[in-house]
């Protein structure tokens, strides 16, 4: 009987050891999980122009809704799952095309596809405000959205924005210093050749525009230290719908798009006849062949694309690099 009892309380000591290591094991587990939690929990909150979102942890299927956002995204080594279509080539710029690859079309930046592009799956959305603030509610119930404020010549600022959306700040500072390196390497390049004064002109379909400081090209100018046409300034007052972006002008203009070098482009998508009617109209008009630019050899004709409508940072290299190659000539 005294075995019996032993070996009894025998088995009861070795049961509650048994429990007590079985809770123990379970408190660790417990620590663990919640340790492995807090390593797993990698979201961050974006600031935007519509407010705040958090976005759960670095995106993988991204779809970008702005052509500067698109270059943006490739500069930091990302490839959207899908893009509104460059507002020139079939469906992207020249410049990118080999890099856009099996990305699909959402739209244009004007008129984004919701169907298509929540049948992307994608994790984060970025857009723009001025563009697509209306459809911002039916966008964010897609995936996680970050919209840009506007369009214009800074497109730093927006970059900064779309890096910090993809968790990829410091990438981002990367690219900016390298961009800034490359201005600091044409401006040393063209020494005095920065003195002169720059004007800018772009032709549309019946239409004529000179851009100005706030545009892509004129930020890029500026950065070089170039000068603006001194005459230009008296066009461009506070009633004037564009802003220091642009002005649309008649051709009794012309006179005043004169510089010491004088570039144009003409937005002609899927080559728009009456867009290059335009420039060819105003480039053949008496007043355009009398400006001291045109007389002196002065003007270039340059890409719409990249001067002006890609509006981002892989366009803006190209452009310093075309400035480079003009003025060393």
């Amino acid at each position: 009987m005294k075995s019996l009892k032993l070996f009894i309380t025998l088995i009861s000591i070795m049961s509650i050891c048994l429990l007590a290591a079985c809770g123990n094991s379970d408190d660790k587990a417990d620590k663990t999980q919640d340790k492995d939690n807090k390593t797993l929990d990698t979201s961050y909150t974006v600031t935007h122009a519509m407010g705040d979102t958090t976005i759960k942890e670095t995106p993988k299927r991204v779809v970008i809704l702005s052509n500067e956002g698109t270059e943006a995204l490739l500069a930091l080594g990302v490839k959207p799952v899908g893009a509104v279509q460059s507002w020139l080539g079939d469906p992207w710029y020249d410049h990118i095309k080999d890099d856009m690859e099996g990305v699909e079309v959402v739209g244009t930046e004007s008129e984004v596809n919701l169907e298509k592009i929540a049948s992307l799956k994608p994790d984060l959305i970025i857009g723009n405000k001025l563009r697509q603030e209306a459809v911002y509610e039916q966008l964010s119930a897609i995936a996680p959205t970050v919209f840009s404020d506007t369009l214009r010549g800074d497109w730093k600022e927006n970059f900064k924005l779309y890096a910090k959306a993809l968790n990829l700040e410091e990438k981002g500072n990367d690219v900016l210093a390298q961009f800034d390196t490359h201005v600091a390497d044409v401006k040393a390049k063209l020494g005095d050749k920065v003195n002169q004064e720059v004007s800018v002109v772009r032709f549309m379909a019946g239409k004529s525009r000179i851009y100005y400081t706030d545009s892509f090209s004129g930020i890029i100018f500026d950065q070089l230290g170039f000068k603006r046409a001194a005459q230009q300034a008296e066009l461009f007052t506070a009633d004037n719908k564009l802003g220091n972006l642009a002005i649309e002008v008649g051709k009794e203009v012309i006179p005043k798009m004169d510089g010491d070098v004088l570039f144009y482009f003409t937005y002609a998508p899927q080559g728009d006849q009456a867009a290059l009617d335009t420039a060819k109209e105003w480039t053949n008009d008496p007043l355009w062949k009398n400006l001291n630019a045109v007389k002196a050899g002065n003007v270039h004709e340059v890409s719409d694309a990249i001067w002006n409508t890609a509006g981002g940072v892989i366009a803006a290299n190209l452009m310093l690099d075309e400035i480079e190659t003009i003025f060393e000539k």
